[in-house]
């Protein structure tokens, strides 16, 4: 009987891969690949970005950070924490299976294990997070917009 380890099983589900490098190229891919799903650019507020990748055929996703980092979300009230590597799976308006990233509650840190984006209209769209005991909680997607989509999606013309 073959026990499989832990190394191994990361190594095969990531078999077939995409792999990109560098921060400029990760944050592009991981940038463009969460606004093609339906989420808002800011919403893993990830830095120094040293590796991501993507197997296409199963939507597993992972990005490799320098360090592991906290980012407090204005718009929502929270802090949430990104380890080293954060992993997902992915399709259309849900990050399911997701490991690396827990957000902070009263004085515990709550593992999030699923986003799912709802709407079709980016500025009215509402994002669902989702714990390991099934607890979810919503906000607005405009809370993890970026300033760029803050500026496309609401910033209304000037009428002269």
């Amino acid at each position: 009987m073959a026990i499989l380890s832990n190394e191994y099983s990361r190594e095969d589900e990531r078999e077939g891969a995409e792999i990109v490098y560098g921060a400029e190229a990760c944050y592009h891919q991981s940038t463009e690949l969460l606004e093609k799903l339906g989420f808002p650019k800011g919403i893993l507020a990830l830095k120094d970005i040293e590796e991501c990748g993507r197997v296409h055929k199963t939507g597993f996703i992972w990005m490799k950070q320098k360090s592991p980092i906290q980012h407090f979300f204005e718009g929502t009230n929270t802090q949430v924490s990104y380890a080293k590597e954060v992993t997902a799976y992915l399709e259309k308006n849900r990050m399911k299976k997701i490991s690396g990233v827990k957000c902070k509650q009263v004085y515990l840190w709550v593992p999030i294990v699923e986003m799912i984006s709802f709407d079709d209209d980016l500025a009215s769209r509402t994002i669902q997070f989702k714990t390991p005991l099934g607890i979810r909680k919503s906000f607005p997607a405009t809370a993890f917009m970026s300033h760029e989509e803050k500026n496309k999606y609401l910033e209304k013309p000037n009428c002269e």
